[in-house]
């Protein structure tokens, strides 16, 4: 029992590496994780809304995108980009690995994003947008104003977790040899362990994680609360707000096809046919 707890909680060995996790190894995690989140975010909406796309031209490519990097492991992609690109003369970042770390992590989490968003999207009702395009909207606006939003709130859950996986998946671009100043957390505890021969540092590190990882779950879910709470007063604004943006006032209007000019919605109708 002794030696289990003089390889897992040696205190010594913890108070000496907790200081540059937390100085150097935390910060540096933090910086790759969220850029790499901030880049599968803005890419895999796009990838979504090409999924969606009726054509098959252009659902073809965002489909392989997604299937391949869904399907390869973590560790291969970190090493293609990390360190294949480099070796192939293809230097971005100059020798510096974070940025290649930041566009490994980010390639993956944008792969895992489209689907999430996607799975968001079709979970709208589709009478959401067929509303905007009958305000006069385009395909491209009503997705950004009306839909995405709402898919978005739908699938917040499933981001949560993706980005927590985001935080862990930093852990792989020790294999891209980071210097010092750049090390992350993991990188730093395998390099105590494998000097002290002691798992210790390890456990700290595992330690900073869940400071992070546990806290940002709490949140969300709370965020989650609040949105859904909130869910039906917000469409119902956000609906006002878009039938104002566009005129059509509280009846609708939409445009007569043949002339372009605004034509009363419903009401119009009806005494059109009554006539």
């Amino acid at each position: 029992m002794s030696d289990f707890l003089h390889t897992f909680f040696d205190w010594s060995e913890i108070r000496g590496a907790l200081p540059t996790l937390l100085t150097e190894g935390l910060r540096n995690t933090l910086l790759i994780a969220v850029l790499a989140i901030l880049f599968g975010l803005v890419v895999g909406v796009l990838l979504a809304v090409l999924l969606l796309s009726r054509r098959r031209l252009v659902r073809l490519p965002a489909r392989l995108y997604v299937d391949v990097f869904r399907g390869l492991p973590a560790i291969v992609t970190v090493s293609l980009i990390g360190l294949g690109l480099p070796a192939a003369g293809v230097r971005p970042f100059g020798r510096n690995p974070l940025g290649y770390a930041v566009i490994a992590v980010g390639l993956i989490s944008a792969a895992y994003c489209a689907e999430i968003f996607r799975s968001g999207i079709q979970a709208v009702p589709p009478g959401q947008l067929q509303a905007g395009r009958s305000l006069g909207m385009s395909y491209l606006k009503t997705m950004r104003l009306v839909v995405v939003p709402q898919g978005i709130r739908n699938v917040l859950p499933a981001l949560a977790g993706q980005f927590i996986v985001d935080i862990k998946e930093s852990s792989l671009v020790y294999l891209l040899g980071l210097g010092v100043g750049q090390r992350e957390l993991y990188f730093i505890a395998q390099e105590r362990q494998a000097a002290s021969y002691n798992a210790s540092a390890l456990v700290a590190a595992g330690l900073c994680y869940l400071v992070i990882t546990i806290p940002l779950t709490y949140l969300v879910n709370w965020l989650d609360r609040r949105m859904r709470e909130g869910g039906g007063r917000g469409a119902r604004r956000a609906a006002a707000d878009l039938t104002q943006e566009d005129g059509t006032g509280a009846a609708g209007l939409a445009s007569d096809p043949a002339t372009g000019e605004p034509t009363a919605g419903p009401a119009a109708n009806g005494v059109k046919e009554r006539a």
